[in-house]
């Protein structure tokens, strides 16, 4: 840990990663106004806030500018992410932006109690629906009386989307993810997607394409079956909870929050570290303003004043994630 003192930051911007993706399209791009890399690819993920071997989120701008997240998390834990930050390696959570044009791959994330001796890493996430069109929707767990025998038997004749329930959505819809959940993101969705920080997929399905290289994308069957939940019938989306709660877990708490036009806010209080991330509107804050698809961290060591925002000209919202606790 670094024992100067912090300069005064204010909130702190991270630069986006951009992920191509066979599924993915241009949204980022005409909803946002983001210059992604290639014009010609489509990019299905914009890694907000990320802390990975071979991915960093490095900060844009300030005082802190050039450092990435990792440093951030061994250096100044403490000062940026508070008191309650947990005793990890890496910064333990991994924040996305999905672009779905397309439906991906119908998919599980290993329990934590097979991941290991899988060579993985647990994944429990939630996803926001920021973004729907007409009919868009989810696919989530198995239904009443699949079993991982018939299931196998739906991989081996193609009919396993009759085996997952399909779940219609719209814009500020939500659902949680366990680890272990059979699950896929339809198409015409565009998400914020909170997660453990773990990059550990196991395909089962992914609709007979191919991928960018024009070759099919590798399928994990034999994994898949040892990760799925067969008692996990019918999910539904989830419903807000007092105080804007929408998912609390071990790994993770996600509030929406909202502000009328031209009101005056604090975000949080000092001592508090959150991860704000805009769904709609605008903030005003003393370091710049925060527009529809803007993450930023909010560092606990952020005195009460700098923490002060003005929402318009419309109506603000936006998820706040924390550490649960």
């Amino acid at each position: 840990m670094n024992s100067e003192p912090l300069p005064p930051t204010g909130l702190i911007r991270l630069q986006p990663l951009y992920m191509e993706r066979v599924w993915g399209g241009r949204m980022l791009e005409s909803l946002y106004g983001r210059h992604l890399p290639d014009p010609k690819v489509p990019f299905g993920e914009s890694w907000e806030v990320v802390d990975r071997p071979d991915e960093q989120s490095v900060v844009h701008g300030g005082p802190l500018s050039g450092m990435t997240l990792n440093e951030l998390w061994t250096t100044r834990r403490k000062e940026i992410f508070g008191a309650n930050a947990p005793d990890s390696e890496r910064f333990p959570l991994l924040i996305k932006i999905l672009d779905a044009r397309d439906k991906l791959s119908i998919q599980v994330h290993p329990p934590a109690a097979v991941a290991a001796g899988m060579g993985g890493e647990p994944k429990t996430e939630m996803w926001y629906i920021v973004d729907a069109e007409p009919g868009a929707s989810l696919y989530a767990g198995v239904k009443p009386g699949v079993t991982p025998e018939s299931f196998a038997d739906a991989l081996r004749d193609g009919t396993v989307e009759d085996a997952v329930p399909c779940l219609p959505v719209k814009e500020g819809d939500f659902i949680f993810i366990p680890s272990g959940r059979l699950h896929a993101i339809g198409a015409g969705l565009l998400i914020f997607e909170i997660q453990q920080n773990s990059d550990t997929t196991y395909r089962v399905f992914d609709w007979n394409r191919v991928g960018l290289d024009g070759k099919p994308r590798a399928l994990h069957v034999e994994e898949s079956l040892r990760c799925i939940d067969f008692s996990d019938t019918d999910p539904v989306l989830g419903e807000a909870q007092s105080g804007g709660v929408l998912v609390t877990c071990e790994y993770f708490t996600v509030r929406r929050r909202s502000a009328t036009a031209g009101q005056t806010l604090s975000l949080g209080k000092s001592g508090d570290f959150q991860m704000l991330g805009l769904v709609s509107g605008r903030l005003e804050t003393a370091t710049g303003a925060l527009r529809p698809g803007d993450w930023a961290l909010i560092p606990a060591n952020l005195g009460d004043t700098a923490r002060h925002a003005l929402g318009g000209p419309d109506e603000v919202v936006w998820l706040e994630v924390t550490f649960p606790g």
